[in-house]
């Protein structure tokens, strides 16, 4: 991955985790979680391999679990890769498609880390969500929209700053790009 690429996705983590912070604020097992969409909005912008992508959702995992209150903050290293992974695949698969392949991708990545999450903590916590919640069932019931709902918000977050983002990047590589023209000149 190219020094640039790191930038924009270290810029675009530190958003979705001062975000997240913020989110902190909410109380509740579960809160939305914006770093999706911006790992999200960082993959569809540099497009990286699939292993690049494992490593964005890694990362991500880490901030999620560290600025978390849920019911088992370390779900999120295992939820957040596989959301980056699913991102990475449903935007090559989307890309060329339709206009709206940066919401899909969003919605699709979101919704694969929501229910990895749900399912990993029901698995490590089940104890705690019976005494918590009465069943699983009603766990569900609370925990589920809370991801239907992330899921479009993330879409709507990844649409709408898709294009300016890219254009910003487009910008920026143009400027920053060597001069073709440039020819040393003749000492004859």
């Amino acid at each position: 991955m190219k020094s640039r690429d790191i930038a924009i996705v270290g810029i675009l983590l530190a958003i979705g985790a001062i975000i997240r912070y913020m989110s902190l604020l909410i109380p509740g097992p579960i809160v939305s979680n914006l770093v999706i969409a911006f790992y999200s909005l960082a993959i569809i912008l540099i497009v990286p391999t699939f292993r690049e992508a494992l490593g964005i959702g890694v990362v991500a995992g880490v901030v999620c679990a560290l600025l978390s209150h849920s019911l088992f903050p370390p779900a999120n290293l295992i939820s957040e890769p596989i959301g980056a992974i699913v991102c990475l695949a449903t935007y090559l698969v989307l890309r060329d498609r339709f206009v709206l392949a940066p919401a899909v991708t969003a919605l699709v990545a979101t919704l694969a880390s929501g229910f990895c999450f749900i399912f990993i903590a029901i698995l490590a916590v089940a104890p705690t969500v019976l005494d918590r919640f009465g069943t699983v069932g009603a766990f569900l019931a609370v925990t589920v929209p809370i991801v239907l709902m992330t899921a479009a918000v993330n879409a709507v977050v990844v649409q709408v700053l898709e294009v300016p983002a890219s254009r910003a990047l487009m910008r920026g590589a143009r400027q920053t790009a060597p001069a073709r023209d440039a020819r040393p000149a003749d000492e004859s």
